[in-house]
């Protein structure tokens, strides 16, 4: 039976819990993992997304069998056009995918964008819209779930990365914002709390594959809509 999704996944060890992009128990169908080698996050999460290989995506897309097929990691939005080319299937190489979408009714600095790490995501990842770099927000480098994700260790506590995700993005939500957009592929699994504390909308890169593909995703792990 072909999978829902496949997921073209970076070469890591670190915990995949349910709501992570890499999860088979975030779906409702089967998902397709192909891991993609030599794919760290220190080689892919960087300020010069040109100059990532894309041949070891290019040979994992095209053994995909998925409905719709994914990247876990977002840093690799530069490339969404060239991967898209490959296949005759929908691909969501990023949640930033989402942005032209979005654009539509926010404004440069309404959304709040929270990435893995601001200081690589820059204006060759947003392409034309570069100017919602207003909104962006990392993660703090002491930040527990940055440090699992970052140094690939093997345990993370997922009540603590919900504990302290809620404190910086409470922090940094400000009255213009509208809309936060989850760049990060490992921050699905608290989309429902942050837009508890915060009252706002919240999409990720599940969003985007369950409205290329509805009933692929499970329904807890795309929090309600509210009034933007």
């Amino acid at each position: 039976m072909r999978p829902a999704i496949t997921v073209l996944q970076l070469d890591t060890g670190f915990p995949r819990i349910p709501g992570d992009v890499a999860c088979p128990d975030t779906y409702l169908g089967a998902a397709e993992l192909l891991i993609v080698p030599g794919a760290t996050v220190r080689r892919i999460v960087s300020d010069r997304p040109d100059l990532i290989d894309i041949a070891p995506f290019e040979a994992a897309l095209a053994r995909a069998r998925g409905e719709v097929i994914a990247t876990s990691c977002g840093f690799l939005s530069y490339w969404q056009d060239h991967l898209a080319r490959r296949t005759k299937m929908p691909v969501i190489a990023s949640a930033l995918t989402a942005l032209p979408r979005l654009a539509r009714d926010h404004a440069p600095g309404e959304i709040l964008i929270l990435t893995f790490d601001a200081a690589r995501l820059n204006r060759l990842h947003l392409g034309a819209q570069g100017d919602h770099m207003a909104g962006l927000v990392g993660l703090p480098p002491q930040m527990h779930l940055r440090q699992v994700i970052e140094d690939n260790r093997a345990t993370l506590d997922p009540n603590l990365a919900t504990r302290e995700l809620v404190d910086f993005v409470t922090g940094c939500q400000r009255p213009g914002h509208r809309h936060i957009l989850l760049e990060c592929t490992n921050l699905p699994p608290y989309a429902a709390a942050l837009q508890r504390a915060t009252g706002l909308p919240v999409s990720s890169i599940l969003t985007e594959v369950e409205a290329m593909r509805p009933g692929t995703v499970a329904p807890k792990y795309l929090p309600g809509r509210v009034a933007s």
